[in-house]
């Protein structure tokens, strides 16, 4: 029995590896040919296709779009440490600079921990980033973000982020990523169906492969560090000048306080609550998401 071909990608997606250091490659795809570049950076438990439905309305924009798995997440690889936010910001910094020839300032639009990348980049790379837009979480470092991590509601925060649990966190989800994550998405969703079967299955087969919920964890046992790295670029730097778009999710725990969080760190901020939208913002409602992301971006 002979298979049919694939199916063309819609998208017109190009996928590929990156050299980044010793011991860690990444993997990206890019679309768009456009004069200007959107990098979308990816949150946990998730990889670059929690963007395949905003992706074509940045692309019908004018703009190429870069969306790389980061370092641990995905196709890309799983080193042990390396999880700050800033070491992070460098490896998609390498990504752009080094290895695309990327020129001129770009948009850095981040998602749940690729917030917490995207501040970190605008912060190192102030004079090379056009546009911020954080969608969804607490950055770590600010006032709302020692508020939000007492919530009950992120009580992950807590067991996949202590150090002491390093192994055990580890232990009890091995070969139980599926229901872990269905649980986990399930409870940050305004709708759960609205992450297609396809990305979800994707996901779990991500976070099921050696190491990869480790790698995930460990974005989170960085936290303390990220804090001490956000409050020291905060004193040396001053606030971002650069605009800022603040989405939150209408029923998410950052929602209502993700505008007052990047007045702490930012003095231009565009506050922007999704509808129809928990955490998962770019599956939830990518519509709407994608609208509002071309018009900040061609507005300022």
């Amino acid at each position: 029995m002979t298979s049919s071909p694939p199916a063309p990608d819609p998208l017109d997606l190009t996928h590929g590896m990156a050299d980044i250091e010793p011991g860690l490659r990444l993997h990206y795809v890019t679309a768009g040919t456009g004069p200007r570049t959107a990098v979308l950076l990816h949150g946990f438990p998730q990889t670059w296709r929690e963007w395949r439905r905003v992706i074509p309305a940045l692309v019908e924009a004018g703009f190429r779009v870069v969306a790389p798995d980061h370092r641990g997440a995905g196709d890309s690889w799983r080193p042990a440490g390396g999880y700050d936010k800033r070491t992070m910001a460098s490896d998609i910094h390498r990504l752009l600079r080094d290895h695309l020839g990327t020129e001129g300032r770009v948009a850095v639009v981040g998602h749940d921990i690729g917030l917490m990348v995207a501040y970190a980049y605008a912060q190192a790379y102030r004079d090379e980033v056009s546009h911020l837009v954080t969608v969804d979480a607490p950055l770590p470092g600010t006032d709302v973000f020692d508020l939000v991590r007492t919530d009950p509601r992120v009580w992950h925060f807590a067991f996949q982020g202590s150090p002491g649990a390093r192994d055990l966190a580890e232990l009890l989800v091995a070969g139980r990523e599926r229901p872990y994550l269905q649980a986990f998405f399930n409870a940050r969703s305004a709708d759960p169906a609205a992450i297609p079967q396809e990305d979800f299955d994707a996901y779990v087969s991500a976070y099921s492969a050696p190491g990869a919920m480790r790698a995930g964890f460990e974005l989170y046992r960085a936290f303390d560090q990220d804090a001490a790295d956000n409050r020291a670029a905060l004193e040396r730097n001053g606030k971002l000048t650069v605009p800022v778009l603040a989405v939150g999710g209408m029923t998410s725990t950052t929602g209502e306080v993700i505008a007052e969080m990047m007045r702490e760190v930012a003095t231009d901020v565009t506050a922007l609550r999704v509808p129809g939208t928990a955490h998962w913002v770019p599956e939830e409602n990518p519509a709407a998401l994608g609208d509002a992301l071309t018009r900040f971006l061609a507005e300022n």
